[in-house]
């Protein structure tokens, strides 16, 4: 599962804009929240609450608003050192004095805004501090100031300080919107505290459905994290089902396929991973290797060749012997032996152990190849490493006997049953090896009979030849028939 960075609320989203009369400083964050700025307008608009009938701001002079206007010109020129001088003078010693409490306060939110860009994270925090330390501010203004607050705490990663901060933030504020949950879910992450993360990141993705919204992609994350990390399987799953509705991507179905295998659904596990092979998404060799593996898992293994064959060809998959030897195989169970052998062949050739090439020697011997049978296996077994000799010399012996070499089958027959676990077939092979070499000399013994017999026969029927007078045959003329 991909982890959660520290740094999950990146300091970028911070960038807090400076506001006057009224206003002040709204970080990126809060609009990405949906918050709008607390002008004195939107201040207007809760004039209900009890908290804010009893303050009385003091006013803002506007001696004190140009001084300010001047120096937020300078701000967002980017002359910051000019910003910051008009400010320093402003509460110089004499200064500070004549200042009421909202006036001060507008000064130190100028003050964050450029430590800010200056990303003085520190210092623009000890500012916001001292914004709210004021005395009869707009209830808005520390209400907006108190969340930018805590947001900082979460960039310095003082995350206890942040929940903190957020959760006096929270107990001003009569409408906290998602986001803001989302923010606290994972302060509370960031301390492990997984239960309080969990119900905030719960009751963000309820707010966000219950307004008829598609929940964020992190937020979803957030959960299946939390859930991953309390064992709950049934809920990561649930959450990794939603993100594939919205978000569908490789992790996420590579995750909820091996889900599935650890809750026992093979069918399940085999199409999420599936879905993601056939889109082109599993481009790491591993995932394909898995991918393999569990089309074997469902006996389906020409599936799990292609596969194999496939990231062997387009080198996605390493062409390691491991792997050359699970192509091999997979082909081998598809009947497929014209291609398992060329596999199967080339893992052998990789491995340093004569293992494979006496697994090599059994394909040989299923298709009959009796002659490669015999190479190979011999090679294996001089190569040392073969997990079980006797059944690569019962293999051996077969190949022998099929080709007639009768004394080596014998050998390696009886170097097979040294072993007790092949000693029964072993002698079961050498008892038929026996029989058949009987057989053989009983048939060789009756065609050999038969032909004397034939001959003898042949020779009684054959007419017996004439008897010349040796004296006739001396006579010249008897030779040619004259008397």
């Amino acid at each position: 599962m991909t982890l959660l960075k520290a740094n999950y609320w990146t300091r970028a989203v911070l960038l807090a804009v400076p506001l006057f009369a009224g206003q002040v400083a709204v970080t990126q964050v809060q609009t990405d929240f949906g918050m709008v700025p607390f002008s004195s307008a939107l201040a207007a608009e809760k004039k209900e609450k009890s908290q804010e009938a009893t303050r009385r701001t003091p006013a803002l002079r506007n001696s004190v608003y140009e001084k300010l206007s001047e120096a937020q010109v300078a701000a967002e020129s980017k002359d910051l050192v000019t910003a910051k001088q008009i400010l320093d003078e402003m509460i110089a010693t004499d200064g500070k004095k004549s200042l009421n409490s909202y006036e001060l306060a507008n000064v130190y939110n100028l003050y964050a805004f450029i430590q800010y860009s200056r990303e003085d994270y520190a210092g623009a925090l000890r500012s916001y501090e001292q914004v709210v330390a004021q005395p009869e501010i707009p209830l808005a203004m520390e209400i907006n100031t108190r969340f930018t607050i805590a947001q900082l705490y979460f960039v310095q990663e003082q995350w206890q300080k942040g929940i903190n901060a957020l959760i006096r933030w929270f107990e001003m504020t009569d409408t906290p919107n998602a986001n803001a949950y989302i923010l606290l879910a994972q302060g509370y992450y960031q301390v492990k505290d997984y239960d309080k993360s969990l119900l905030n990141v719960q009751k963000a993705i309820s707010m966000s459905e219950e307004a008829g919204k598609v929940p964020k992609e992190q937020w979803y994350n957030l959960a299946r994290f939390l859930y991953f990390e309390k064992n709950d399987t049934k809920n990561t799953v649930r959450v990794l089902q939603e993100l594939l509705k919205y978000y569908p991507k490789k992790e996420y179905w590579v995750q909820i396929s091996h889900l599935y295998g650890e809750q026992k659904k093979e069918t399940k596990q085999l199409a999420a991973m599936e879905t993601a092979y056939m889109q082109n998404m599993l481009d790491k060799g591993n995932e394909q290797i898995t991918m393999a593996y569990l089309y074997l898992n469902a006996d389906v293994p020409y599936k799990a060749a292609k596969v194999m064959d496939k990231g062997l060809k387009n080198e996605s998959i390493e062409g390691t012997s491991k792997n050359w030897d699970l192509a091999g195989n997979a082909w081998r169970q598809a009947q497929e032996l014209d291609k398992a052998i060329p596999a199967m062949e080339r893992a052998a050739a990789k491995s340093n152990k004569g293992e494979l090439y006496a697994r090599l020697g059994n394909v040989y011997l299923d298709n009959d190849d009796f002659k490669n049978a015999i190479i190979a296996i011999n090679k294996g077994l001089s190569r040392g490493g073969v997990k079980r000799p006797d059944t690569a010399r019962l293999v051996l012996g077969m190949a022998y006997f099929n080709t007639q070499q009768y004394e080596k089958a014998r050998e390696a027959f009886t170097a097979a049953s040294r072993d007790e676990r092949s000693v029964e077939y072993a002698d079961q092979w050498v008892s038929y090896m026996d029989s058949e070499l009987a057989r053989q000399k009983s048939l060789q013994d009756e065609d050999e009979a038969m032909l004397e017999e034939e001959a003898a026969l042949q020779a009684e029927s054959m007419p017996e030849e004439p008897v010349l007078d040796e004296e006739a045959e001396l006579l010249p003329g008897a030779a040619q028939g004259q008397g």
